[in-house]
Formats: structure tokens, sequence, C-alpha cells
């Protein structure tokens, strides 16, 4: 029995993994040509401004998480003993520090606009030989990244429940969430367009909210993952059962008498102890090597799980028990 096995991904789990490294180059080519776009016809407003940043800084995640996919899978070395699955954790940690960041830069920028009762000088463009306001075009431009948002968070959501990854989750609600704040930059802009001056501050302000939100949730669970964290259902904070399900296993051996279960989230993965109490110490050994083998089986996730034969368990702090 190989002591440090080399993770691998089960055959189903695998094709989700390669569908969701191209939806993530879809997400970068998607992505990019509306910040282009965006770029183009972002002019003097802060809500447009804001927006196309919004629109940059979420290409971060899907470039990270191909990042980590090159390393995630690479075999355990001296070095790292534990190999490099929370390459993962580390492209989660990235985007949320970025997102949290400028989330907060582009907050003050626009409460300062808004203080300073800035107005927006959104003027007319010649385009086909008409003259029209320029706060079409960017509406326009704002309705093209929105939809590229939709589009590629509803294709990313089914892949991250299949794999069950909280990365993949939060790029895809990030994803999806830019209908908001392309929605605001649109009502920001035709509240300019009536006169209504602070409405692109205001709305700018409200986008800024939603990428520090989006950043924070991202924050507390790459902190939780890095603290050992029990697994969790996805999106939610709620414990999964996986622990109570792999100690029912181990005391349904004949040989155990009593068993707890330790389990952590370690990126993609989980690892863990399953502490045994034998019953019968006649081949110990190959009865703790089959069970490490056969408990790994009740979820494709768990890795590297170690069995632990103890003389006694103390019932009232055993976790899984």
């Amino acid at each position: 029995m190989n002591p440090f096995p080399v993770y691998g991904f089960p055959p189903d789990k695998w094709q989700q993994r390669e569908r969701a490294r191209k939806l993530s180059w879809l997400s970068i080519g998607l992505l990019s040509s509306a910040a282009v776009l965006m770029a183009f016809t972002v002019g003097q407003s802060q809500s447009m401004k804001t927006a196309w940043i919004s629109d940059v800084l979420s290409i971060v995640p899907p470039v990270a998480l191909l990042a980590a996919m090159r390393f995630e899978l690479r075999a355990p070395t001296e070095r790292f003993p534990y190999g490099y699955t929370r390459a993962i954790s580390i492209s989660f940690l990235i985007t949320a520090g970025v997102l949290t960041l400028f989330g907060v830069t582009l907050l003050t920028d626009a409460a300062m606009k808004l203080v300073r009762g800035e107005r927006p000088p959104i003027g007319t463009v010649v385009l086909f030989g008409r003259q029209i306001w320029s706060g079409w075009l960017m509406i326009a431009a704002l309705a093209y990244s929105l939809s590229c948002g939709l589009v590629i968070g509803r294709l990313k959501q089914p892949v991250a429940y299949a794999l069950l990854d909280r990365a993949l989750s939060a790029d895809a609600k990030m994803n999806a969430d830019e209908w908001m704040s392309e929605g605001v930059a649109i009502l920001g802009l035709l509240l300019v367009g009536y006169g209504w001056w602070w409405g692109d501050a205001v709305s700018a302000a409200i986008i800024s909210v939603n990428i520090i939100r989006d950043g924070w949730d991202s924050v507390q669970r790459v902190l939780a993952d890095l603290m050992d964290e029990a697994p969790n259902v996805l999106e939610e904070q709620r414990l999964e059962d996986l622990p109570q399900r792999v100690c029912a296993a181990a005391k349904a051996y004949d040989w155990v008498r009593d068993a707890a279960v330790r389990l952590r989230e370690h990126g993609r993965l989980i690892t863990g102890e399953v502490f045994v109490v034998p019953g019968d110490e006649a081949n110990l050994v190959e009865r703790i090597e089959r069970a490490s083998r056969e408990l790994a089986t009740i979820d494709w996730r768990l890795h590297a799980l170690t069995v632990m034969p103890v003389t006694s368990l103390d019932t009232e702090r055993a976790p899984g028990s």
C-alpha cells in the first residue's frame, strides 16, 4: 500500500474537471471581449468605469483556477508531502483578495465623487452619419457584458455542483451576479440622461458594494478551508454528514469495537483520520490497510484516509462518533 498516494479524479469527475477547464477559457474569452467593448465606451461615467473594472476583475478567477489546475494533481514531494491539492484554495484566496481590495477602492472613489458633486460629462457621438447620445453605446456594451456573465454563470453552476467545487461555485456566482452590476450601471446612466447627475456615482457605489460582498464571501470560505474546516454542503454553512457515514461504516467491521472520524476539506479533496478501537487485534495491519482502502470509496473526494488504532476514545469530544 502506497503511504503517499497520488490523487486522481474518477472518470466521470475527470470529464467534469475538463469541462470546468474549457468553461474557464470560455469565460476569459467572453469576459475579455466584454471588457474591451466597455473600454471603448467608458467615457467619463463613474458607474461605467466601475462596471468595466468589475468585468476585468471577473477574469481573475478563471485565470487563477487554470493556474491551480496545473499544480493540484502533481505528486507529493519531500517538501510538500501532502501534494499540491490546496493550489485550488490559493487561487480562491487570490480571487478574494483582489475583489475585496478593488471593491473598497472603487467604493471610496464613488463616495468622493458624490461628496464633491461631480457631474459626469456624457456627450454625443456621430455614428453612421447620425448624432446619438454616448450613453446608448455604453448601455449596449453593458447589455452585452450582462449577457456574457449570465451565460457563463449558468454553464458553470452545474459543473461546480458535480465537483462540489467551492472556488468554481464562487466564480459562477460572481458571473451570474453580473446582471446586478450591469443593470445598476444601466439605471445610473439613464438617470444621468434624465438630469439626475447623482445617479452615476450612486450606481457605481452599489456596484462596488456588490464587488466587496463577493470578495468577503470568498475570503470567509477560503479562510475556513485553510483552517481545516469540516466538509460543508456547497454554498451553505451546514456540515455534511460524511463523517457520520464513514464512522458508521468503520463501526460495521466485526473487528472494530468503537470508532470516531475527523475529516477536513483540503482544496477539492477531503482528508482525515479514522480512529478505531480494535475488538480483535488478529491481522490488525492487514485489516487497517483494507479498511483504509474501502472507507475511501464512500465518497470520491476522500483521499489518503488514515485509519489509526487506539486503545480508547474520548466519547464526549470525539468528532464524527
